[in-house]
């Protein structure tokens, strides 16, 4: 027979909770303050590229849509019309009259080419562009994952981290796609040095928003308006 063996010295058993169902799971017991949690995982580089957020633009979409359609039918119902040996519309009659008089250097023929480029362009850009101004794309850390910062948010994160400045007293936070502009008011302390600190903490602040494309800093410092 053989004896049981003892631990070595220095080893303890692993606590164990009790069945769950599933059987018996291990578990750490992490009420002890000297257990912290584990690193975070690196923050990846050089992943996907992080493009804007394209908008829906269902609204122009859907007027335009109802525009055609609606002049496609009456259209089509005119022809048919014709078709069964009926007389046009008169609306028809009328613009293919105007048509045919008024000669194309007419200011009005002029203004109405003018008024469908200037809706064929607006149409253009709407198809082209991406939209959606005030959505700040962030880094894409996580295959799979995509995520925007509201532009109000992030001037809101740089306001709170401007007013903990020692100096300030109050803090406007305009943030843009490219740029940041941060105009602080300073009641005490030399304004080169409270300038400095909001340099140190902004830029501290804007690496941790996690913008694909974080911003330019334009920091302004200045003395209360006296009243009176």
């Amino acid at each position: 027979m053989s004896e049981p063996l003892e631990p070595e010295h220095g080893t303890r058993p692993l606590p164990a909770t009790g069945p769950t169902g599933h059987g018996d799971v291990l578990a750490p017991d992490r009420s002890s303050s000297s257990l912290a949690p584990g690193p975070a995982p690196a923050r990846r580089h050089g992943g996907p590229r992080a493009g804007r957020f394209w908008s829906a633009r269902r609204i122009p979409a859907a007027v335009l849509a109802l525009l055609v359609l609606g002049a496609a039918a009456l259209l089509l119902y005119d022809v048919a019309a014709v078709r069964a040996d009926r007389q046009a519309m008169r609306w028809r009659r009328e613009l293919a009259g105007e048509l045919a008089a008024r000669p194309l250097e007419n200011t009005w023929v002029l203004a109405l080419a003018a008024l469908a480029v200037l809706i064929g362009l607006w149409l253009l850009v709407l198809a082209l562009t991406p939209g959606l101004r005030a959505l700040l794309p962030m880094r894409r850390d996580r295959p799979g994952v995509r995520a925007a910062l509201d532009r109000s948010a992030a001037a809101l994160v740089l306001r709170d981290r401007a007013v903990e400045v020692a100096g300030v007293q109050s803090v406007r936070v305009r943030a843009g796609r490219s740029r940041a502009v941060v105009r602080a008011v300073s009641h005490f302390r030399e304004l080169d040095d409270v300038r400095a600190d909001l340099d140190t903490v902004l830029e501290d602040a804007v690496g941790e928003l996690g913008l694909a494309r974080p911003p330019s800093l334009s920091v302004h410092v200045r003395r209360p308006t006296k009243k009176g």
